[in-house]
């Protein structure tokens, strides 16, 4: 199935508006879901560029969401917990997380997820990029934490590895 819905959380916005990507978003998806916890997470610091520009995009639809009992027994935050619900109940929407924990709730409950790199490398394969490389530095120098591991995967899912 095509990835065309996100509901995403509070991490992937951050770094994607710090690294100057948020604009890959609506090219992305067709729909795109912020929980409303999410929403504040990202706009509660007024001094971030994501709390400034959040606001003021158009894509952006936020929504109430009740956390799952299934989400909230793994003692997630607020932000991932919603993320993780919506997609639990709505199997047509990716959860776009990078916190490893709630991936791994992902993974236990069957969610499909997307992280940023991710997103990146659908990108480059929907031709919207040139390169993923330069592109998850960016995420890195944002303060996205990947490990050389994950960038070689990432790369290498794009057609760059070696």
């Amino acid at each position: 199935m095509p990835i065309d819905r996100v509901v995403i959380n509070a991490s992937p916005l951050i770094v994607l508006f710090k690294s100057g990507q948020a604009e890959l978003l609506p090219r992305l998806f067709n729909e795109i879901l912020i929980p409303q916890a999410v929403w504040e997470e990202v706009t509660a610091s007024k001094n971030d560029i994501a709390a400034q520009q959040l606001p003021n995009v158009s894509w952006a639809n936020s929504l109430d969401v009740t956390i799952h009992p299934a989400i909230a027994a793994w003692d997630l935050g607020a932000g991932e917990s919603t993320v993780l619900s919506f997609a639990l109940e709505n199997s047509d929407y990716r959860a776009m997380v990078d916190d490893a924990a709630a991936r791994r709730c992902a993974r236990a409950l069957g969610i499909a997820t997307l992280g940023t790199g991710g997103a990146i490398v659908l990108a480059k394969q929907r031709g919207l990029i040139e390169s993923v490389g330069d592109r998850l530095q960016l995420l890195q120098d944002s303060g996205l934490w990947l490990s050389e591991a994950v960038v070689n995967l990432l790369k290498q899912q794009a057609g760059e590895g070696e």
